[in-house]
């Protein structure tokens, strides 16, 4: 279907190789990105792509081409005169200590704490409730600049071991590791090219998912494919590890490997991308069983939260979009034998788990928790009280558990940590967050406007008490609108920044999301993926019609999927922002899915090698819908060498278009940090710099001074 010259690319690369020029435009000096004549015939239809030299991220003229342009930026940034000052904010803002909720491992209690600045956060453990705790894996101690990041995937049975993960410079790529808890000991088992997978544990091993070794250099670009599920005995070689499950038949798929409390089921989740899966589950007591299936793929999604004896607990979309839980035979698993626990309700199931022989559900109530205790059979005892318009998260144990924690927030309430006494019914504060704000000193409110096609959307808006609305107000819109995510309250250091400096912050929740189950996540997606940013730019134009700011006063910023999102509006609606932040933005529609795992976004978006597919893709697709002589937004691009879920290239192809389309004296930068990846473990070191340089940009850019600062 599609052919371009490879030698030409080649020769190109080596022409490339031996420097680059600049050329200048709204005052400021750009790389002279290099363009190479490179088309694809998809259906009849000729793309150009005449920065696909910058695909290979690893080449010697790609790094220079880094180096010019980092450059460019940071000559710019540091021109800033406010800069420094808002950096230096941003660490007292952020030198305040944080913590996790805890977890029980018989009788140690795990949790993490950052002191402030601290790269990462420390896990420590301590005997009881009240025991002292003692650090248990410091992740600043294993890289000197901070870049390593500490999971923690599970513990054995007998409580006797816990497995780690560490994921280095911002990649994806995971080591698995074991210590044993009471000694601290550190085994020598060692797990490499683990990708998306915990650790489920089977008596004296565990299981996990890994793909192949790469074959090449390109370890944070190539395409990764086959999947397997595998057992790992403590004390023998990653050589030795039993595969447990594959399908050499199927490249693109997920394999994740989970266990039941009791470890007597081994449940597989298979997934054909981001959205829709498969369960087979295995009785492990019976040496003789097979896997069987249990939830069929992949019009739907289902989660096995635990077993009760020999049957299933089960959460899932199928005929409910809200979600409902059901009970499930293994051997019986037809849809027409579950037995119901909790069924559908107007409000959405977002999160439900086990614990002291409860069952636990989180709903969503217009983008809010509420927070309910069950019984296994499905009767309501407890509604959860909780402060007041917020998120939760947590409300898992295991089933001896007599208290269980969980952290709510809000966009004015750090998140704080409670205890909940299963049989009392009864909630303690256990940690409260040092960061010093009064919630009366800010506004939280949520509105529903209109979108194109009538739709109505919520979304929250926050700013200081008293604030005047005269549209004159700095705002700043926030979206993601994809992959079943939902934007719910929450607390962000950084964002107290520019909420203290008089900005606007509002986060919308745009169809494609999961706020309001899997209809209003079907909404945007496919070919229904032109609400999502309808409905951004329904909600810039709500805050300027209703006096909050003006499009000179306007800034718009998503990561990943909501980098897309910016990418699509600034090209669709340009002249109603000020200033656009895309950061690690998937920006090239037509060819996303040839890197790692962006194959598995397929059933969010489509694929360019389908035709109708293509057509609907290339309509907005922020790399080839960029046109010549427009008036662009600021523009600044984020990204990182080591992101290897949306790999650089999708920015780097952006920003040379974008430099060489745009016109007028608003600037087209794109900052790259190195030795950081997606953002999923980034130091704090880095949060901050990032941080600085993003507000630094915003404000200097519509011409003000950040009044905390004058």
């Amino acid at each position: 279907m599609k052919k371009f010259n490879l030698l030409l690319i080649l020769l190109t690369i080596a022409y490339c190789a031996f420097g680059q020029s600049t050329f200048i435009k709204g005052g400021l000096t750009y790389p002279k990105t290099v363009k190479t004549d490179v088309t694809d015939n998809y259906f009849g239809t000729i793309v150009s792509d005449p920065y696909r030299w910058l695909e290979y991220d690893t080449a010697a003229n790609v790094q220079e081409w880094v180096t010019a342009e980092n450059k460019t930026t940071f000559d710019y940034l540091s021109r800033i005169p406010y800069r420094e000052q808002i950096k230096n904010r941003l660490t007292q803002i952020f030198n305040y200590a944080r913590y996790s909720a805890p977890f029980r491992v018989g009788e140690y209690y795990f949790f993490s704490k950052n002191d402030g600045l601290q790269n990462q956060s420390v896990y420590y453990l301590q005997k009881g409730l009240s025991g002292t705790p003692e650090v248990f894996i410091d992740p600043n101690n294993l890289l000197k600049d901070g870049t390593a990041a500490v999971s923690l995937l599970g513990a054995s049975k007998d409580h006797k071991y816990i497995a780690y993960s560490v994921a280095k410079a911002g990649s994806d790529w995971q080591e698995i590791y074991i210590m044993e808890i009471a000694s601290k000991k550190l085994l020598d088992d060692k797990i490499e090219w683990v990708k998306f997978s915990g650790a489920a544990w089977k008596d004296n091993g565990f299981y996990y998912s890994r793909y192949d070794a790469p074959k090449d250099a390109k370890i944070y670009s190539a395409k990764n494919e086959y999947h397997k599920v595998y057992f790992h005995q403590l004390g023998t070689a990653q050589q030795e590890d039993v595969l447990v499950y594959q399908d050499t038949t199927q490249p693109n798929r997920y394999y994740g490997a989970q266990t039941t409390e009791d470890e007597r089921f081994l449940i597989i989740s298979i997934s054909s991308g981001t959205s829709g899966n498969e369960i087979h589950a295995k009785d492990l007591n019976d040496p003789k069983a097979s896997f069987r299936l249990i939830f069929p793929g992949f019009d739907a999604n289902a989660d096995v939260l635990n077993n009760v004896g020999d049957k299933l607990v089960l959460q899932t979309d199928l005929h409910a979009s809200n979600q409902r839980i059901v009970l499930v035979d293994p051997k019986n698993a037809e849809e027409k034998n579950w037995k119901p626990i909790i069924p559908e309700s107007k409000d959405l199931i977002k999160g439900a788990s086990t614990a002291g022989g409860k069952l636990f559900v989180t709903y969503l109530n217009d983008v809010s928790s509420r927070c309910y205790q069950y019984s296994l059979e499905g009767t309501l005892e407890h509604e959860i009280k909780l402060p007041g318009l917020g998120t939760v998260s947590g409300l898992g144990g295991n089933f001896d558990d007599e208290s269980i924690f969980y952290t709510y927030t809000s966009f004015n309430y750090p998140p704080t940590i409670f205890s909940y006494n299963i049989n009392g019914k009864k909630s303690d504060v256990w940690q409260q967050s040092s960061f010093k704000i009064n919630p009366d000193d800010y506004v939280v409110k949520q509105v529903f406007f209109t979108s194109k096609d009538g739709s109505k959307v919520p979304m929250f808006i926050v700013h200081r008490s008293g604030l005047v609305l005269n549209r004159n107000n700095p705002a700043l819109l926030y979206g993601y609108g994809g992959f079943n995510i939902s934007q719910t309250p929450s607390f962000s250091t950084g964002r107290m920044f520019w909420l203290e400096n008089g900005g606007v912050l509002a986060i919308v929740n745009l169809r494609g999301g999961g706020e309001y189950g899997e209809n209003w996540h079907k909404a945007g997606m496919l070919f229904n993926k032109q609400n999502v940013f309808d409905d951004f730019i329904a909600a810039g134009k709500y805050l300027c019609d209703n006096e909050y700011t003006n499009s000179g006063l306007l800034a718009i910023q998503g990561g990943s999927n909501g980098g897309l999102l910016v990418g699509a509006c600034m090209t669709q609606e340009p002249g109603l922002f000020k200033v656009a932040i895309p950061q690690v933005g998937v920006l090239d529609m037509l060819r996303y899915h040839k890197f790692t795992v962006g194959w598995g976004w397929a059933v969010e978006y489509g694929s360019s090698e389908n035709q109708e597919d293509f057509a609907n893709l290339y309509r907005y697709s922020p790399l080839h819908n960029l046109k010549e002589g427009v008036n662009y937004p600021a523009t600044l691009i984020t990204t990182a060498d080591h992101d290897d879920r949306v790999v650089p290239a999708h920015s780097f192809k952006f920003a040379a278009a974008l430099q060489e389309k745009t016109k007028g004296d608003n600037p087209a930068l794109i900052r790259i940090d190195v030795r950081a990846g997606h953002g999923a473990g980034k130091p704090t070191s880095k949060v901050i710099e990032e941080q600085a340089d993003i507000y630094s940009f915003i404000f200097y850019n519509m011409g003000l001074t950040p009044s905390v600062l004058k």
